[in-house]
């Protein structure tokens, strides 16, 4: 399977469109926008009609709020543009697999459909950990899609904790001076 052909949440395989790769490419640089203050580099933007709705960048560090995760946000945000919780219709594009909290969130909101780039593979609540998006409990149902752009995804993360580990190596050799 190439970067753009995934499978989504039937098992189906799929291709992703042009906007599919524009919206994850935006998702990435504010990805970046988070990593630039010290925050673990997750994007995520919700698109409806073709137009963000709501946009937003890992920040439980900076804001001492331990919900404020990149998914949280854009979804506070988007709600607020629209003056609605339920983002019925809307797509939200996100750099790594959601956690519980956030499918959760996904989930009440009524988003339509999830596209991720990275898997999570220690917390990830969609496909890595848990399948809480292909339980039948729940009052909704969000498409979900997989793997789109994942390896710069993974790239942007990897590097992220690699230089977060060579800075806390280069702080514990420091005093030895």
């Amino acid at each position: 399977m190439s970067n753009t052909e995934q499978q989504n949440s039937a098992g189906e395989d799929i291709i992703f469109s042009a906007e599919d790769t524009l919206w994850m490419t935006y998702a990435l640089q504010l990805a970046a926008k988070g990593e630039a203050i010290g925050e673990v580099p997750v994007g995520a933007v919700i698109v409806q009609d073709d137009k963000i709705i709501g946009e937003g960048f890992n920040q439980p560090i900076s804001s001492h709020d331990p919900t404020a995760h990149a998914e949280i946000i854009a979804l506070r945000q988007a709600a607020a543009q629209v003056k609605n919780y339920r983002l019925v219709g809307s797509t939200i594009y996100v750099t790594l697999e959601p956690c519980t909290m956030c499918v959760g969130a996904l989930v009440h909101a009524r988003i339509a459909r999830l596209v991720f780039g990275t898997t999570e593979t220690k917390a990830g609540a969609v496909v890595s950990k848990s399948q809480l998006l292909d339980n039948d409990y729940f009052n909704h149902r969000v498409d979900y899609s997989g793997g789109l752009m994942a390896q710069q995804c993974q790239h942007q993360l990897s590097n992220f904790f690699a230089m977060r580990r060579e800075q806390k190596r280069k702080e514990k050799l420091a005093p030895l001076k």
